[in-house]
């Protein structure tokens, strides 16, 4: 049997759509399984996966492998029942299959969407940043995998933006905090949370948001050298956001101006940005 991708795999799944006509074309009255083919179980499998029955036909797919764990439908069988589980949002054995394929097969072309899938299964659990990130970190972690070992595969993209996405919402957890303790007055608690952001998350999204809540921490504790700091970054950084004139009004409204004054962690920001390596 010629090397099939998945690609080619999955889109040959409508051709069986269009060839089943709507019936079932697996027989299994009183028939083991192992009574058919490889291709015929794996044709099953199709089958259920266009019959939007991801869970029965991830089970198919593992027919394929263990009754004939030698034939190439087996590798083919196994990156569809990955994508058969992640279909039906089963992400761990998602991940199980994934992590198989790629032990079993690391050079084959579908390795890539393997890792993609694994990276996947973390992914499309991450839940609202009020809830612990872990799996945020485990699906950067899955991501880079993708980045770094596959750069050419067609799956690069879209693990890029799906970092950046899964980065930026670790900042959003810092900042939920850090807003937590600022509301509360906790102004000590809420700077480490907002320093945070804006030394590891300095990319994301979130940073021109963390540089102003911390203008307004350093000025409810007096620290005025701090907060004129801080908004100079976000003015030199970010001058066109709302966040910039927002700080300009507070220090302004304190008799201050946003300049870099002092010796403090803002001001090492403010001269490194100065001199074009924003950190």
């Amino acid at each position: 049997m010629p090397k099939t991708t998945f690609r080619s795999t999955l889109a040959a799944v409508s051709l069986v759509a269009l060839a089943a006509c709507g019936q079932d074309p697996f027989i299994t009255q009183s028939v083991p399984l192992d009574g058919f083919s490889a291709a015929e179980i794996f044709q099953r499998g199709e089958f259920e996966l266009v019959d939007q029955n991801p869970a029965d036909a991830a089970f198919f797919f593992g027919e394929v492998e263990r009754l004939y764990p030698f034939s190439d439908y087996a590798r083919r069988a196994l990156i569809m029942q990955a994508f058969s589980y992640h279909r039906d949002k089963d992400y761990e054995n998602s991940r199980a299959s994934a992590q198989r394929y790629i032990d079993l097969y690391p050079t084959d072309d579908d390795a890539a969407y393997a890792q993609f899938l694994l990276a996947l299964s973390y992914y499309d659990q991450i839940d609202d940043v009020g809830r612990d990130q872990g799996l945020t970190f485990q699906a950067l972690q899955s991501l880079r995998t993708v980045i770094e070992v596959y750069p050419e595969s067609s799956y690069a993209r879209s693990a890029i933006l799906k970092f950046d996405l899964a980065f930026d919402h670790l900042a959003g957890k810092e900042m939920e905090i850090g807003r937590y303790y600022l509301r509360r007055g906790h102004y000590a608690a809420a700077i480490n949370r907002f320093r945070v952001v804006v030394e590891d998350f300095q990319t994301t999204t979130q940073t021109p948001e963390a540089l102003y809540r911390l203008v307004e921490s350093y000025l409810a504790l007096g620290l005025t050298e701090e907060a004129q700091t801080a908004a100079a970054v976000l003015g030199f950084n970010y001058q066109n956001s709302e966040w910039y004139a927002e700080a300009f009004s507070l220090v302004s409204g304190s008799g201050l101006r946003p300049e870099a004054e002092g010796d403090n962690w803002l001001n090492e920001i403010y001269r490194q940005t100065i001199a074009g390596e924003w950190l």
